[in-house]
């Protein structure tokens, strides 16, 4: 089985790395879900590390309903992604009504090529996840990031299950949200073969005016998961 860790920072990379992690999804910002990351945390990253990255292509925090100029600089970023050597792109559009806008999704799809492509957890609010899974299928998509639509991926357990063995291999379910050390074990016993995790704790730091805490993925966090798949 395999485990993906959701990274915020330079440090949450490093950390991943060092815990033995088979790849990390890099973004910033995960207190609203995460976004892009920057161009420097993007290349620090690449120019120093060697696991696997897979980068987050979502301009903002909130919907995935997107503005012509908000999908322009979606493109821009995978561009960027390529040229700079990353290793996946995670990204996905929606409609207003909550179904997959499949035009754009296939837009971003293409663009990546040949990096492989996870749709992300847009889909935990698609309205139909079993159309949306075959519709993913069908463009080529690589992995699902997913929680199966429940508030936690061990409460969207079932759903991960039979989304898992009604894709036949044709896509990777990858199961996100609230996995721990303490769960993990659930997720390989379902016979999912990925699991997606921040592994984070706060860092202790002086109160800011305007900051939140700060987190970092842990790196005996990540080791106590994978001894448990």
């Amino acid at each position: 089985m395999k485990l993906e860790i959701c990274t915020n920072s330079y440090q949450s990379a490093k950390n991943a790395q060092e815990a033995g992690a088979h790849r990390i999804e890099l973004c910033q910002e995960l207190s609203v879900g995460g976004i892009t990351p920057s161009y420097g945390l993007l290349k620090q990253v690449m120019d120093t590390l060697s696991i696997p990255v897979c980068v987050l292509i979502r301009p903002r925090s909130a919907n995935f309903v997107y503005t012509d100029d908000e999908f322009q600089i979606m493109k821009h970023d995978i561009q960027l992604c390529k040229d700079l050597g990353c290793h996946g792109i995670v990204s996905g559009v929606l409609n207003a009504d909550k179904t997959l806008d499949v035009e754009r999704t296939r837009q971003l799809v293409e663009l990546s090529k040949p990096l492989p492509f996870t749709f992300h957890r847009a889909f935990d609010e698609v309205i139909n996840p079993k159309e949306t899974v075959q519709q993913l299928i069908d463009l080529g998509v690589d992995r699902i990031l997913t929680s199966g639509q429940g508030s936690s991926a061990e409460k969207g357990l079932e759903l991960l299950r039979v989304l898992h063995v009604e894709s036949k291999g044709r896509i990777t379910i990858l199961a996100g949200g609230g996995i721990s050390p303490k769960n993990a074990s659930k997720f390989k016993d379902a016979g999912l073969e990925e699991i997606h995790a921040s592994a984070s704790r706060k860092i202790d730091q002086d109160p800011s005016l305007f900051g939140m805490p700060q987190t970092v993925s842990d790196i005996q966090t990540i080791k106590a998961i994978l001894n448990e798949i």
